[in-house]
């Protein structure tokens, strides 16, 4: 199914038995199922929708990304960040690249992108989410449009470190810079004595006029669409075509120092679900 020729919506629900916040049903807001992910299989994640990124990748984070660390278990897609030592198969020890300078890593994890037509452009996406909010993690949802980035645009519906639930929108600026509208939210706003306990619901709301992100019924950050022209290049707005959704749990980086952190930790989701709205006859 390709959600860029009919506009849909993709949904991303976490949910738990546990959870306690009344959700209010995609359907009653005039939103229709077309796509979804149970992962009610045990093992890997249906390579059809997900495919599983390998190696070191971005921010100079300390985590060696692995398929082995992201799976199905008990009607959950388990992203399990572990401290174990892996080798580096691409070193080269005089190379300019951090990828390749470091002979090894101490941690691996998991870091897994929707393929092929499983995109995402406008309407209302649903997430459910839970981890544990530990210094060194630094846990995301977002998604990431065609083209090289930030070109594509990007949409950190969930960001987690340095104590701070983020949610931000990144495109082109001037002179190759990448611009960035951010909002950062203190843990405490939302229960830190509690967090690990329970899963969480991300709700973002996209469409020609803005993009909104919601953690608990509380707006995180509101992007109005007019704002958003790439200015290095083309002048076009990024967020008017799909994007690919990612999950992952990376260790280090901004995430801070994971060092007094006990591994592994686990990043759980409970299930996908994409919605539409039916055209207006």
């Amino acid at each position: 199914m390709s959600c860029s020729r009919i506009f849909a919506v993709i949904a991303i629900s976490l949910i738990s038995a546990h959870a306690d916040e009344p959700v209010t049903p995609p359907r009653d807001l005039g939103y229709h199922l077309v796509w979804s992910d149970e992962f009610d299989v045990e093992g890997t994640p249906d390579p059809a929708k997900w495919k599983s990124e390998v190696g070191f990748l971005r921010n100079e984070e300390l985590q060696w990304y692995q398929a082995d660390n992201s799976k199905c278990k008990d009607g959950l897609l388990v992203i399990e960040a572990r401290q174990e030592e892996i080798k580096n198969p691409g070193h080269v020890a005089d190379s300019r690249d951090w990828r390749k300078t470091r002979s090894a890593s101490t941690y691996t994890s998991g870091s897994l992108i929707t393929i092929g037509n499983n995109e995402w452009h406008f309407g209302r996406s649903e997430v459910r989410a839970r981890f544990k909010a530990l210094p060194g993690l630094w846990p995301a949802i977002w998604t990431t449009g065609r083209g090289r980035w930030p070109h594509g645009g990007e949409i950190d519906i969930m960001e987690f470190y340095d104590g701070k639930i983020l949610a931000n929108f990144v495109w082109a600026g001037q002179w190759g810079r990448d611009h960035w509208n951010t909002a950062k939210h203190p843990i405490e706003k939302f229960d830190n004595d509690t967090w690990a306990d329970k899963f969480h619901l991300w709700v973002t709301e996209w469409d020609q006029e803005k993009i909104s992100i919601y953690l608990d019924g509380k707006l995180l950050n509101t992007l109005p669409m007019a704002t958003a022209i790439n200015q290095d290049g083309p002048a076009i707005n990024p967020f008017l075509g799909p994007q690919h959704f990612r999950l992952n749990l990376a260790i280090g980086g901004a995430g801070g120092d994971p060092s007094k952190t006990p591994f592994p930790q686990r990043y759980e989701v409970d299930y996908v679900r994409l919605y539409q709205k039916q055209p207006t006859p």
